[in-house]
Formats: structure tokens, C-alpha cells, sequence
């Protein structure tokens, strides 16, 4: 299995590594930083370098399909991987950019849920924008959500991670917000992440340290996707960049 350094520590940028294999799926590593697609939240991108230089661009990074655990680094494709042999020792690095903005906009929605006390039936976290999508019918108001994030940014909460045993979860079944995503099982132990005096739910994401790291995010529309379903959309709302 692939050791996930991002779990510990959404901070880390870098880490070496050892190609274990290389197929149509991707680049695995025993080791790695890049955050796979899952959880509703967007697959980390970045480059790989090995010993001599090479630079093997990647684009997304994904759980292997065919091997629970190993996480694939998916190159450009026609990408020359001869250099990246199994066994190549290598230098992984992450778009800090984009990091840093699945980051902010994956704690924002915890604080969504937090504003919005109704079950998600759905979530997308992405570098440009971010949305979950409620099992609701009462509409919801733009303005009043933006203000409460704001507050709940500038209240400066911590967040931090931990985990708990399945039977704690089981116990405690009112902590999973998900319909469409549950945690993984099989494990023995299941991450939840804390927003101090605000949230506590299980998750596998990256996230900011504390609220105050979110910044300027907006919630750019609200839409109504079904009778029972209100999405709500979140962007970046930085000094002089339109929320559009």
C-alpha cells in the first residue's frame, strides 16, 4: 500500500519516494504527498524528478482501480516513463497552488455544513470552485451564507484531525453528513476532522490549520437541482478577482 503522507500532514508539499510500478493506470510510489480524487475533493497534480533530472509531469492523481491502497500519479499523456522505471528513486512535488486552494475551499464546505443542518447528497472540491449539494426543499440565502462563513473565518477556529475507532462511528451515526460518500471501512479506524466548537464529521481531505486561513470565500449561487436537492456553489472572492 502506498503510504499517504498527505494524511498527517495537508502542509507537506514534498517527499522522496520509490517507483513501485508502472502501468496503465499510472505512476505508483511507496510513498507519496499527491492526494487522490476521492471524498468529493480533486486529485493533486505536480511533477515527479529522479536522480539524474528527469522531470515526469503529472496531471492527476487517482486511487489504482485495480489494487486497494496504491495510489496512481496519472503523466501527460504520451509522456516518455523510461526513466521512471520501478525502483527509481524520486523527488514528488505537489502544485502548491493548487493545494492550497483545495485546502481552503474543502474546510469551507465543512463550515457549510455547519450553517446548513441537512444531510449532503453530493460534493465537488476543485482548485476554481467548490460545492455541496443538500437534501433540503426550504431555499436557501446567498447572503446570509456568505455572512456566516465570514464569521465563522473570522472567529479563527482550529481545525484539526483525528481518528476514531468503527465502533466509535457506529455509535455515533449522527456524524456522517454524507449520503452519497461514507467513510472506508475495513481499516479499523476512521478519520474524522474537527473544526473546534464549529463542526466534527469523518474525512479524508486536506485542509487549513485554522478558519482564519480560509480567506475570502463567497458563495456565488444557489441552486435549485430537484425538489428535495439545493445546491450551493462557493468561490474565491480575493482583492480585485470577481466571485463571478
Amino acid at each position: 500500500m502506498t503510504e499517504e503522507l498527505f494524511r498527517e500532514d495537508a502542509t507537506l508539499l514534498v517527499c522522496t519516494a520509490t517507483v513501485l510500478a508502472v502501468d496503465v493506470a499510472g505512476v505508483e510510489l511507496d510513498r507519496t504527498v499527491f492526494y487522490p480524487l476521492g471524498g468529493g475533493q480533486a486529485g493533486d497534480a505536480g511533477m515527479l524528478t529522479n536522480e539524474a533530472g528527469a522531470v515526469l509531469a503529472i496531471t492527476d492523481t487517482r486511487k489504482h482501480p485495480a489494487r486497494p491502497g496504491d495510489i496512481a500519479h496519472l503523466p501527460v499523456a504520451g509522456s516518455d516513463l523510461a526513466a521512471f522505471a520501478p525502483g527509481t528513486r524520486v523527488t514528488a512535488r505537489i502544485d502548491e497552488a493548487r493545494r492550497l486552494a483545495h485546502r481552503r475551499f474543502h474546510t469551507t464546505t465543512h463550515l457549510l455544513c455547519a450553517l446548513v443542518p441537512h444531510p449532503v447528497d453530493g460534493c465537488s472540491i476543485t482548485a476554481a470552485y467548490a460545492r455541496l449539494d443538500f437534501h433540503m426543499s426550504e431555499p436557501l440565502d446567498k447572503e446570509a451564507l456568505t455572512a456566516g462563513i465570514a464569521r465563522l473565518v473570522a472567529e479563527a477556529h482550529p481545525v484539526r484531525h483525528r481518528w476514531i475507532s468503527e465502533a466509535e462511528l457506529d455509535a455515533n451515526p449522527q456524524l456522517v453528513r454524507s449520503m452519497s460518500v461514507q467513510p472506508p471501512r475495513g481499516l479499523g479506524r476512521i478519520r474524522v476532522l474537527e473544526i473546534e466548537g464549529v463542526d466534527l464529521q469523518p474525512c479524508g481531505g486536506t485542509h487549513v490549520a485554522n478558519t482564519a486561513e480560509i480567506g475570502a470565500v463567497v458563495v456565488t449561487k444557489i441552486e435549485k437541482k430537484s425538489a428535495m436537492t439545493r445546491r450551493v456553489v462557493l468561490g474565491f472572492a480575493e482583492p480585485g478577482v470577481s466571485p463571478g
